[in-house]
């Protein structure tokens, strides 16, 4: 068909979704992606909502759920209504699932309770996001629109997907788990405890009298969303509309985060419950909760409590090293529940002198070494860069044996493209290296020499050992370790105050260089040490050692930590009393009287 053919008219149609995005005047325009984050957790967010976050021009995020979405957003992304840090006093923002404030790292549930709940302070922000998601648009951006919960449950939400179709804006929706579902499971309350059940969901703020009557002249189980100033009035509600005060009710507060915390009661009781635990509004505003009212769900919750019974749920948790050295040790923290806090205590700068590296990587390429051992995760970064300088990559490791002194060091090989041949099978130490590494053989081993990459700090421990079995070792200074600058001063009071649960000691060095920086720990803090060396020099430093690790690797110390916690909780249960985090411990300051 040429393409000056004359077609006859057709009548009008509504225009798709697909001959939006192919009409001029949408070219012009960006595309739009409501997401939906979740009730708090950052691990709940689905794979297409970090795809989306990732391939963002512009995030346009609500406060209460900024901190679960931004890490994923790239560099350079405009986030316009990025909220301001709310430091806790340890060093951390947001809610206690993250670390830092993101996008560098990884974010955690932001505590809605933080946030002014007001309905001006509300409207404004509502009005601002809306109004910035439709210019960015406009302006041909691709837009991330972030919201609590589920997208198609926010009825603001909806009037901007409306405005995005008016302007032929494209847009999709990204499903995000309801808070009202995900809080429940979080808190052990099922909602459906068999077939017939019937499940009610609302928002007590904004629920009419129809509501009121169908909820309260039923059995349903009901989900209601309100405020922890406002549960009094919402049980006095239901009991008007019919509930027997005897009704169990649930309400959890900073659900699916690790400040969440769940209390049981009776809808005639759970004011009073609230004012004795002592549980009052956040002065920045309203905390926002989830109330599950019903005869079926509360009453299951002892025994399916599953994420609050964690052996470390919410406690804070100070782990003395690097991002990059922390990483595998923070992600099995967070496992138990635990909020992990990296603060470095020392720093990695290159050698004074480079010609002893420059040497060694020389050697490396003319096949002068028959091994290398990395025993740190520094040593692989040192030797990547050096590689790097000369223009070479992982292939120059080619006919060379290659050892790794643990699980993170190979890791850190795999990445760089090289695969150790030699792991420790047991102790991941350099013990644990000896005890794998064979004997030198001259009819096997062409070549007796050894590369040993290491900190200029370094023990003789692996250089000694090796000698012994009959290598010729070239010990290099691939790097120097000094002490780290001081941590951010409300992170050295969180330190010296008992601001933190615990503190996990990895070496001597972090016990000095800790306490060198930042101070020694508050008495209520417990101390894990990785072995007999550490927790001798802890003590040396006036410190009680409560945990020690039965092996010494770093996996093992998390452990030792985690079966202390649950010990203690059990015990705590045992007595009948409130079970207490460490730094909930700690004497409280006396507040003056005003003369």
């Amino acid at each position: 068909m040429s393409p000056t053919t004359a077609q006859p008219a057709q009548p009008a149609q509504p225009v798709s979704r697909l001959a939006q995005a192919a009409h001029p005047a949408a070219l012009s325009h960006g595309h739009v992606t409501f997401l939906g984050a979740g009730p708090g957790d950052p691990g709940l967010l689905t794979l297409r909502a970090v795809e989306a976050l990732t391939q963002a021009d512009v995030l346009i995020a609500d406060p209460g759920v900024y901190e679960v979405v931004a890490a994923h957003v790239r560099p350079g992304a405009d986030v316009p209504l990025r909220p301001a840090p709310d430091s806790d006093g340890t060093g951390h923002t947001g809610d206690a699932d993250g670390e830092s404030a993101p996008p560098a790292g990884t974010g955690g549930g932001h505590d809605p309770g933080h946030d002014d709940m007001s309905p001006s302070a509300v409207a404004e922000r509502v009005g601002d996001a809306a109004d910035l998601v439709m210019r960015a648009a406009r302006g041909g951006k691709r837009v991330v629109r972030a919201v609590a919960g589920d997208p198609v449950l926010d009825a603001d939400t909806t009037a901007e997907m409306l405005a995005c179709s008016a302007e032929g804006i494209t847009f999709e929706v990204v499903p995000g788990i309801a808070e009202a579902v995900g809080v429940a499971a979080y808190a052990g309350v099922p909602l459906r405890a068999d077939d017939r059940a019937d499940v009610r969901i609302a928002d007590a703020r904004t629920a009419d009298d129809r509501c009121w009557a169908e909820i309260g002249g039923s059995d349903v189980t009901a989900v209601l969303s309100t405020t922890l100033g406002g549960v009094g009035a919402m049980a006095t509600r239901l009991i008007s509309a019919g509930r027997k005060p005897d009704t169990p009710v649930s309400v959890t507060v900073g659900g699916t985060t690790t400040r969440q915390r769940t209390w049981t009661a009776t809808l005639g009781t759970v004011e009073r419950a609230l004012k004795t635990a002592k549980v009052l509004p956040s002065p920045e505003g309203e905390r926002s909760v989830i109330a599950v009212v019903g005869e079926r769900a509360a009453a299951q919750r002892e025994s399916l409590a599953w994420f609050e019974s964690k052996p470390l749920f919410g406690w804070r948790v100070l782990v003395p090293r690097t991002k990059e050295q922390a990483g595998a040790l923070s992600e099995q923290l967070r496992s138990y529940g635990a909020v992990p806090s990296e603060v470095p205590t020392i720093a990695v700068e290159p050698p004074r002198t480079p010609q002893q590296m420059d040497r060694a990587v020389k050697g490396l390429v003319t096949g002068r070494y028959e091994w290398i051992a990395f025993t740190s995760v520094n040593a692989v970064k040192a030797v990547r860069e050096k590689f790097e300088e000369y223009g070479l990559d992982a292939r120059a490791f080619a006919g060379i044996k290659v050892a790794a002194v643990g699980e993170q060091t190979a890791r850190a090989l795999i990445d760089f493209g090289v695969r150790p041949d030699l792991v420790p099978s047991g102790e991941q130490s350099a013990a644990g290296l000896l005890e794998d590494w064979p004997p030198y053989d001259p009819v096997f081993d062409p070549i007796d020499r050894v590369l040993l990459p290491r900190a200029d700090i370094a023990t003789e421990t692996l250089v000694a050992g090796l000698v012994e079995l009959g290598w010729e070792v070239d010990d290099v200074t691939a790097y120097r370790t000094v002490r780290a600058s001081p941590p951010p001063a409300p992170t050295r009071e969180a330190i010296k105050g008992g601001g933190f649960d615990a503190v996990l000691f990895t070496s001597s060095s972090t016990v000095r260089n800790l306490v060198g920086i930042a101070g020694k720990p508050h008495h209520v803090t417990v101390i894990a040490c990785i072995g007999p060396a550490t927790a001798k020099t802890a003590e040396e430093h006036g410190l009680r050692v409560d945990v020690m690790a039965p092996e010494p690797s770093a996996q093992r110390l998390a452990e030792a930590l985690a079966e202390f916690g649950a010990k203690r909780r059990a015990a705590a249960l045992a007595a009948g009393e409130v079970l207490k985090r460490p730094s909930e411990k700690r004497p409280q300051r006396r507040r003056s009287r005003a003369k």
